[in-house]
């Protein structure tokens, strides 16, 4: 990177973490004129931590002399995230608001306002990269430490905006860029990283959802349809979940295998290896292609990950008549969840990808000849009926 950034401004999206503060010294000591901004989305009394992240990006730019200035995109992104992952959830599905973020606001809004302010690139702390075609074309690939790559949350970047992007640590191992800000001295140097949704931070999922949807209580079935508890809301469990069924007993554990929208119920089974946990394909729409490498023929054999930090599955995908994209894999993958995401892969390449909205029939569905749902229709009319 050395030299490459003489007379260039980079103004750097400064979280309050040891990532991007790294980023912004990487640069400055490449020459560029470097200026930190930091990004404020979320504003709830007691809960936020922004306050405290802002301290240690204003003591991490005091320390290696740059610049910085803050701006706030809390109704924007109320607009344009909070409010389609709160529609999600209403309509069962389980999304990923990080990837929405920086399709919404990190890489367009936020970018724009860099732009604006003079910025010849705005780059961020995420461990990706970026490689280059013969015409000067950017295209996503992954990050060197492929622990922590995090190109599954980006394949949504405008890709236009990916001209003017620079990722200074996807060359890096995190055990280095942990080594870096501790021999630079950077305040932040140990600092815990992140986890979970941004706008919840650390506190109970479920307490919080519950804020903003109502609780609509229904049975826990299992597939014989024996009610063997009672759910909260069908909006606070996912798919292949094990933790808060609130089901004792003896033998294994109970994980969610399906939900049932249309009659309000949970649908459980015991043993992480279920087959009603598993299925071969599934159906994707709001699909994006990252430039240059949108595939220009259809069907294609490619790797994909329909989840974070899963390993690369191999898969077959191609077009319905309905323009969704079909998945299909060679082995059978545990637990996917609509509303996620499915990230498609070549190499080191990301292509794109898109969002859940279909699984397949499951391992079970398969043996039995009829969906799960039709399955736990059955059995409750029966048992229904015995009981009459």
């Amino acid at each position: 990177m050395e030299g490459l950034g003489q007379k260039k401004r980079a103004i750097v999206g400064l979280s309050g973490g040891v990532d991007s503060a790294v980023s912004a010294l990487l640069l400055k000591k490449a020459g560029f004129d470097v200026v930190g901004l930091f990004m404020k989305n979320w504003d709830e009394a007691g809960h936020c931590t922004s306050e405290d992240d802002y301290r240690d990006v204003v003591s991490v730019c005091e320390k290696i002399d740059i610049p910085y200035y803050t701006l706030e995109f809390i109704q924007q992104y109320r607009d344009e995230v909070f409010t389609e992952f709160l529609e999600d959830y209403r309509a069962g599905l389980t999304p990923n608001p990080d990837i929405l973020c920086n399709q919404k606001i990190k890489f367009d809004i936020f970018f724009k306002k860099a732009m604006e302010l003079g910025a010849d690139y705005l780059a961020t702390g995420h461990y990706s990269q970026l490689d280059y075609d013969h015409d000067g074309n950017p295209y996503l690939v992954r990050a060197e430490d492929s622990a922590k790559d995090q190109s599954y949350f980006l394949f949504r970047a405008p890709y236009e905006s990916l001209r003017k992007v620079l990722f200074p640590i996807g060359h890096l191992r995190k055990s280095i860029v942990r080594e870096i800000a501790i021999k630079a001295g950077l305040p932040v140097a140990a600092k815990k990283d992140s986890t979970g949704i941004c706008f919840i931070g650390e506190r109970n999922f479920r307490n919080f959802l519950s804020g903003y949807l109502p609780l609509n209580e229904g049975p826990m079935k299992t597939l014989a349809g024996e009610v063997v508890g009672r759910h909260q809301g069908l909006c606070f469990y996912t798919l292949g979940q094990r933790k808060g069924l609130g089901l004792g007993g003896e033998g294994r554990p109970w994980f969610v295998v399906a939900k049932d929208l249309k009659h309000n119920t949970l649908i459980v089974e015991r043993g992480e290896n279920h087959p009603a946990l598993y299925s071969r394909k599934l159906w994707a729409d709001r699909i994006q292609w990252m430039l240059p490498y949108a595939p220009k023929n259809l069907p294609m054999n490619c790797t994909a990950k329909v989840r974070y930090r899963q390993q690369d599955q191999d898969c077959r995908i191609s077009v319905e008549a309905d323009g969704r994209i079909l998945v299909e894999f060679s082995e059978p993958q545990r637990s996917v969840t609509p509303g996620q995401s499915v990230v498609f892969y070549s190499g080191r390449v990301c292509l794109g990808g898109g969002r859940i909205i279909e699984v397949g029939p499951t391992l079970y569905d398969e043996k039995s000849g009829q969906t799960s749902l039709e399955i736990l229709d059955e059995n409750s009319k029966l048992i229904s009926n015995s009981i009459i």
